[in-house]
């Protein structure tokens, strides 16, 4: 057998087993238990909690919120907020939906790395796991360092994992110990007291019983180990060592018998589960920490999504024919960056994608407003060629940059060169859930302008489709508009660029028909919006909850005014005292789209998830399209409101129409897994409602409805990956194994056969390898089996990151499914050492009075360097302390690069602690503090005799001046003033000049470690 044949047979193994998962439990468990979901959150809510505590100290503002595990993201995002008093609802849907991005990176380890020791440090394995957790935390800080954040937050999630895993896996919590072990976290500091590997470290369980299991003579040694654990053979573990545990692991069978694993409260050692699950917060939270130092808070709440807003993101034509589009999307993206700068609503990061032909790009990315005015100020619409343009190819990089759930506007007047983009671009939207509206200007013109050349154009209606098919796909729209009555169709733009917008109602009838629509209003919504797309000859009727009718053939009635562009009609809708079922008829057999939006704190995301058997039974985040005639699962979270109660999650296809009801399990926290049986092929949108408790116009609970944009369709085809890694070297190649199999009815079919055709596309470009099909055979048990790679050139960026995408497709062009993968490129970090501090002096001397104080300074210098191979120090500030800090550069012994940091303060604020950042960022600390200025006691009668001196009696020693190295004193009496300076000798003052009579003074107390002694 091959090599490649022996990878691709492991991969087939590892792909074809239920769940191993071995650690604290994925997403979801009984409620007794604690999983590493639960522990991630808790982690990130007091984290995020405590930076905003830290900033609003920092600015003199009150911080009230209740730090511990029950916060809720709800309540950190209104304390965190800085919208004060305005009435702006606030979502905290960005918030939940970037820290889902955490948890489910965490909980895919148990899948992607279900064999790995190092993942879940089993076997011992404390170098393994730590250099796992230390190179990711390296790829997390060069992500955010370029402003990555999605590919941070992956990573964060990733590495969570097995730092969570080693207090369920190893005897840290049975040798007493309550706080996290630093020392994971720190590859500068070596491990101590790790067992040998030949120190034994079990005894039997006695009855089942595993309480006691571990070698007394290993806990008094104070010895640290962890259990191992294999699938296959009971003989995987070196004699008398101590097994994980658990029904799945065969090396719990074999002597010792039995486990050390806390996973749950139903483990070998599982009365220590909430012990462990409580360090496990705690040392989360201590890796956070060490990310936010090196980061700045700023970055960090940017990392762990702490926004009211969404992304600005534009995708333009810059083709000769584009010069009116531009200046509209200049406009616009002026407009909004100018009014809402420095609002809670300004958005939380800019793209913005050129493309034209052959080209596309570069990718702008920043939060920057002023970057990205400079960027697409520089537009300017030339040349093009030919008249299709590389649309997809610019839209493909914007939604890999943007962050889950945005909103992208393409602006384009021709059609899409790489339509064979069109099943990648699809499955990047599913996965992404981010909305796609197309702008399309001059749709039905004739003639186009190139480089000033009329030449005609050549749009036709499948090319026009295209644009359809994929908005819908997305839940965005497709705007066809003269470019005359471009602006007013750009209202769109600024419409999604408010805080808190929901989807209330929408859908896509293709082919259309005469049908009525009904949406809910609740209390919660304002500003609402409807939308309606199609014909010129389409007609409409809106009739209000009070049975109050407007026709579309009034601009301005009752319940809304509207305004046309296009194929677009805009209406405001007039809801003021409401509330309730209202009702959209619209009269058209051509194609057309409803979409009714608002703002409101109260919506819902989402994330497909599957179940996998074992011994947890546990759900992780599921890969691709959920399985035609299959059962398939949610997990929900609500937002906005403790007092919403869901009553019902469907799937609902608008092309039967039909509708999928799902079962709903609470799970605690406004989360929810929903779960639906057997279903059918198609295309759905996730819908939920429920009632709002909170009201007081009524006695009753308001109802209420929200929607998702994104469709969900089925598919008969699953394609499972097992990358062995997720991030990846420049100069690089990491090799993908995948298999696709036939499904019937959600499972496998053993019986089928046929050949898909295979894509395998990158977002960056980059040098990639795949089979163009693949054939599953007779006998194969209805699966093939395939390789992808993907090669990183070797001037890749650090913090940058790619996005591959793995398609399948049967024979008849009818079904299809994908894996969309996401791997960090970062070059190995060589620095692992922290910075190193060096205290020079502290000078001047601090009044113990408070109230004196304010009329005294201090000051603290230090040298800080980065030690041998050092990067550099890159960034120092002040974590502690209320003060100024001044830096200035210098060269030290052997050329050294030397900082020193010269930080003065009040003596009202008398501690400073600076931490300082190398340029990988590895984090060190300088400690300084304020002496404080003292009085002696008085000094008693002294005896003179024996050296002839004048008899001093009742002498007063006064500290009067405290400088690191020199402190100068007076020897008062009641007859002289005798200076007397003393230098500094660690640990007593011995006083050097201008000696005095002092053989029997008593010892008199200074601050620190000092005394007084004659010579």
């Amino acid at each position: 057998m091959t090599a490649r044949q022996t990878v691709m047979l492991l991969g087939a193994v590892v792909l074809s087993l239920p769940s191993l998962a071995h650690g604290f439990q994925p997403l979801i468990y009984n409620k007794k238990s604690v999983t590493h979901r639960q522990i991630t959150i808790r982690a990130i809510l007091r984290k995020t909690a405590e930076v905003c505590r830290d900033i609003s100290t920092s600015q003199g503002k009150d911080f009230s919120l209740v730090i511990n595990n029950s916060l809720t993201a709800d309540e950190v995002l209104k304390a965190c907020s800085t919208i004060g008093t305005s009435t702006s609802p606030l979502s905290a849907v960005i918030f939940k939906t970037s820290i889902a991005q955490m948890y489910l990176g965490n909980a895919k380890m148990d899948i992607q790395f279900v064999l790995g020791d190092k993942q879940h440090f089993i076997g011992e394995t404390f170098e393994g796991g730590r250099d796992l957790i230390t190179a990711g935390v390296s790829y997390v800080k060069a992500s955010v360092k370029k402003e990555n954040f999605g590919a941070g937050r992956w990573n964060l999630g990733e590495i969570c994992h097995p730092l969570q895993d080693f207090y369920s896996h190893s005897n840290w919590v049975e040798l007493g110990n309550t706080e996290p072990y630093s020392t994971l976290i720190r590859p500068d500091q070596p491990f101590k007291n790790l067992a040998g590997p030949d120190t034994p470290t079990c005894r039997d369980c006695v009855d089942g019983n595993c309480d006691d299991n571990l070698l007394p003579e290993l806990q008094q040694q104070g010895l640290l180990t962890t259990g191992y654990y294999s699938f296959f053979s009971r003989k995987a573990k070196p004699t008398g060592k101590c097994s994980h545990g658990g029904k799945l692991d065969q090396t719990s069978r074999g002597d010792p018998v039995g486990g050390i694993g806390k996973d749950d409260v139903s483990a070998d050692h599982g009365s220590l589960h909430h012990k462990a699950a409580d360090i496990a917060v705690k040392a989360t939270m201590e890796l956070l920490e060490d990310i936010r130092v090196a980061v700045g808070d700023k970055k960090f709440l940017q990392l762990m999504g702490l926004s009211q807003s969404s992304v600005l993101c534009f995708v333009i034509d810059t083709t000769g024919s584009m010069s009116d589009d531009i200046a509209e999307a200049k406009r616009v993206s002026f407009d909004i960056i100018d009014r809402k700068r420095g609002t809670p609503q300004e958005p939380s990061a800019y793209i913005l994608v050129p493309f034209n032909d052959p080209g596309f790009g570069p990718l702008t990315k920043t939060t920057d407003a002023d970057i990205f005015k400079d960027r697409i100020f520089e537009l300017s619409a030339n040349g093009g060629g030919d008249i299709p343009e590389m649309c997809l190819s610019g839209l493909q990089l914007a939604l890999t940059a943007a962050p889950p759930s945005s909103e992208i506007f393409v602006f384009t007047d021709a059609p899409a060169k790489d339509a064979h983009l069109k099943s990648t671009i699809t499955a990047l939207i599913e996965s992404t859930k981010s909305v796609v509206n197309f702008m399309l200007t001059d749709v039905l013109s004739s003639r186009r302008r190139r480089r000033g050349i009329l030449s005609s154009r050549s749009i036709s209606q499948s090319d026009a489709q295209l644009y359809h098919d994929l908005a819908r796909a997305s839940g965005g729209q497709a705007i066809e508009v003269t470019k005359s009555d471009l602006s007013a169709a750009t209202t769109v733009i600024e419409d999604s660029s408010a805080g808190a917008v929901v989807t209330v109602f929408q859908i896509v009838m293709n082919p259309g028909k005469p049908d009525s629509f009904t949406f809910t209003v609740d209390d919660s919504l304002r500003n609402m919006t409807a939308y309606i797309t199609g014909a010129s000859s389409l007609t409409f009727n809106l009739t209000g909850s009070t049975g109050v009718s407007q026709s579309s053939s009034e601009s301005g009635g009752p319940l809304a005014s509207f305004t046309t562009a296009g194929n677009l009609r805009r209406l405001r809708l007039n809801t003021d005292n409401q509330t309730g079922s209202w009702e959209i008829s619209i009269n058209s057999n051509k194609p057309y789209s409803v979409k009714v939006i608002g703002q409101s704190s109260v919506n819902f995301i989402y994330n497909l998830v599957e179940e996998h058997e074992g011994i947890h039974g546990d759900f992780g985040p599921k890969e691709g399209r959920p399985l035609s005639g299959g059962n398939s699962s949610l997990l929900v979270t609500v937002t906005g409101s403790d007092t919403v109660q869901v009553t019902e999650v469907t799937l609902f296809d608008s092309s039967g129409p039909r509708q999928v009801n799902g079962s709903l399990q609470a799970l605690g926290d406004d989360n929810f897994l929903v779960h639906f049986s057997g279903v059918p092929a198609g295309e759905y949108v996730v819908r939920l409602r429920g009632e709002d408790k909170s009201s007081t116009s009524k006695s009753t609970p308001t109802s209420f409805q929200r929607q998702a944009s994104t469709q969900i369709k089925t598919s008969s085809i699953s394609v499972t990956t097992q990358a062995n890694n997720t991030n990846i070297e420049p100069g690089s190649t990491i090799s993908i194994p995948f298999t696709v199999a036939t499904m019937t009815n959600g499972v496998v079919n053993d019986n089928a056969t046929g050949t898909f055709t295979m894509r395998a596309n990158n977002d960056r470009s980059y040098a990639s390898t795949s089979p163009s099909t693949v054939t599953v055979a007779a006998g194969s048990g209805g699966k093939a089996n395939g390789t992808v790679t993907l090669t990183v050139p070797a001037n890749a960026v650090s913090g940058t990151d790619v996005t591959l995408t793995i398609e399948a497709e049967d024979a008849a062009v009818s079904d299809l499914n994908y894996a969309v993968l996401r791997f960090s490129v970062a070059a190995k970090v060589a620095d692992v050492n922290r910075p190193e501090c060096q205290v020079v002096r502290t000078s001047a001397s601090c009044p113990l009075s408070s109230s004196l104080c304010a009329s005294s300074q201090w000051e603290f210098i230090a040298n800080l360097t980065d030690g041998i191979n050092g990067t550099g120090i890159e960034r120092i500030t002040i974590q502690k302390g209320n003060g100024t800090l001044n830096t200035s550069t210098t060269v030290g012994a052997g050329g050294k690069n030397v900082t020193v940091a010269t930080y003065s303060a009040s003596c009202c604020s008398q501690t400073v602690e600076l931490a300082v950042v190398d340029r990988v960022g590895n984090v060190g600390t300088c400690v300084g503090q304020a002496r404080a200025l003292t009085t002696a006691a008085l000094v008693t009668t002294v005896n003179t005799a024996s050296i002839g001196g004048p008899s001093l009696t009742h002498h007063k020693l006064v500290m009067l001046d405290d400088v690191t190295g020199t402190i100068t004193f007076n020897m008062a009496s009641p007859d002289s003033f005798t200076p007397v300076t003393c230098a500094q000798c660690e640990p007593p003052l011995i006083c050097e000049e201008n000696l005095v009579p002092m053989a029997d003074l008593p010892i008199l107390a200074f601050p620190g470690k000092s005394q007084l002694r004659s010579r």
